[in-house]
């Protein structure tokens, strides 16, 4: 409960409320009478809207008038103050003596925690895994989890075989190294994605080409990629490689783009680091291209906490990726080496906890798709909310779930909504920013998705990530669909 600096008087000023809202907690101010009764409380979207509507700084909050607010004793169980909230549709309830004298303030937030964007969601078969590494003292990146998360993930992910390793970032750099990527190659990226998708492109020192999103799925766009192999095609300067990023777990078109990748001879790695679990014409997401890069992050639909994996049907890419992942040891008695090389392997305990959650991948995925639908039906009748769809003949994991707002029946903007969200305990982010628009890109060539119109731009600019963990009740979920449905409908 909060007690301090949300009272004012009905002379005080707009300007001096806002930096008694400036200075809480939570934002909102109760507005005493003189007998120090609540006329009514007040927000900081109360005031943006008479700011709008043509009040002004020095404007008394007597302009806002009365109106009793929800009013509970100070003594109200938490579950009394959680009913009374939900049979109100109100985030934050006054709390008042014997007297009616306002004492405090209760939100949300306090009473059920914060809803995080994506948690790890770990159970208990993970536990049996890592006290046997300990039990053998195999703590090393090396031991039998190690060998038996490989062997399983292979299966899973539709491939030959697997490397596990300290993250997807390493996968993929691990990937364009056995592809013998040398500076100045060019490596075509989606636009759209994580910079972690192109900082190992980076490291070659080879030269990033971004490939703007198409507007079904938001992924690669088949259109830009043609476009740009038949101006490469004609300037003998076809790329090293194609990173295709499947976006949110939805994957890309990989028909089309693996029609044109081959008609061109150009391999084609998969970013599946958030699609673990999805489909594509029936087979798992990642076993279409050459080699294909899965993460392992806390905030993925399974964790190792920290970690990665390369897979490929080619076990010759596999093994020359293990010897670079493991310092680029030559065949010696001693150690001898002759390239560069990195410390990439992941470790057998981390493998011990990620082949507790393989075990559980298809219900994870289950719920993630499960509370996709539960957002998609709860928000349906809002005019202005759309969501990212799949490509014909593609189930998405839905590793998050996210909102497209149509700037012409929205008047709100992402980040108003990322802010009144987050004000009441819900975790949201942005959509990716396009690696083109970041200062780290600038220079480099970006193909939009037709001769004159980019998609990803508008995506970033009108898109939200809601929370999406596979743990997340439907109560919780139901509260973060009734405080979107709100703040669009005020918006």
């Amino acid at each position: 409960m909060i007690f301090e600096n949300h009272t004012i008087s009905s002379r005080t000023t707009i300007r001096s409320a806002m930096e008694t809202l400036d200075s809480c907690q939570i934002k909102l101010c109760i507005i005493l009478d003189a007998d120090g009764h609540a006329v009514r409380t007040v927000s900081d979207g109360d005031i943006r809207r008479a700011l709008l509507e043509g009040a002004d700084l020095q404007t008394p909050m007597s302009y806002f008038g009365a109106k009793r607010p929800v009013m509970l004793p100070e003594d109200a169980s938490r579950q009394a103050i959680l009913e009374t909230m939900h049979a109100h549709a109100i985030q934050v309830v006054v709390l008042c003596d014997a007297k009616e004298h306002p004492v405090g303030l209760v939100d949300r937030t306090s009473l059920e925690g914060m809803i995080l964007l994506s948690p790890p969601h770990i159970g208990m078969a993970e536990m049996d895994y890592i006290h046997e590494a300990f039990a053998d003292n195999w703590v090393a990146p090396a031991g039998p989890n190690l060998e038996a998360f490989e062997h399983r993930l292979a299966e899973v992910s539709g491939r030959k075989s697997a490397l596990a390793l300290s993250s997807g970032t390493a996968a993929l750099h691990l990937a364009l190294r056995v592809l013998d990527t040398v500076p100045g190659d060019r490596v075509y990226v989606s636009d759209l994605t994580f910079v972690a998708s192109l900082q190992p492109i980076l490291y070659e020192h080879a030269v990033p080409v971004l490939i703007d999103a198409e507007p079904v799925s938001w992924n690669m766009s088949p259109l830009a990629l043609e476009r740009q192999l038949v101006l490469d095609a004609q300037a003998g300067n076809l790329p090293k490689a194609i990173v295709v990023v499947h976006l949110y777990g939805q994957s890309a078109d990989m028909a089309a783009i693996l029609q044109l990748a081959n008609r061109y001879g150009v391999p084609v790695i998969e970013d599946a680091a958030e699609s673990l679990g999805a489909t594509y014409q029936n087979r798992p997401s990642g076993s279409h291209g050459l080699l294909s890069a899965f993460s392992f992050n806390g905030n993925k639909i399974i964790t190792t906490s920290g970690g990665g994996a390369l897979v490929s049907d080619r076990n010759d890419l596999i093994d020359r990726a293990r010897i670079l992942a493991t310092q680029g040891r030559d065949q010696a008695d001693h150690y001898q080496h002759s390239q560069i090389a990195y410390n990439y392997r992941m470790s057998n305990v981390l493998a011990g906890i990620g082949r507790g959650q393989l075990d559980l991948l298809p219900d994870r995925v289950a719920a993630r798709q499960g509370v996709f639908r539960r957002y998609r039906d709860g928000l349906a009748d809002i005019p202005g909310i759309g969501f990212q769809s799949d490509p014909e003949n593609s189930i998405g994991s839905r590793w998050l779930t996210v909102i497209d707002l149509n700037p012409d029946l929205i008047d709100l903007h992402p980040y108003q909504f990322m802010r009144s969200l987050r004000a009441q305990g819900i975790e949201t982010r942005p959509a990716w920013k396009p690696m083109h628009m970041q200062p780290l890109c600038q220079g480099m060539r970006f193909v939009p998705h037709t001769g004159s119109d980019a998609v990803a731009p508008g995506l970033f600019l009108r898109s939200l990530c809601l929370p999406s963990g596979s743990a997340m009740s439907t109560a919780a979920q139901d509260r973060i669909i009734d405080a979107v449905r709100l703040i669009a409908q005020e918006g």
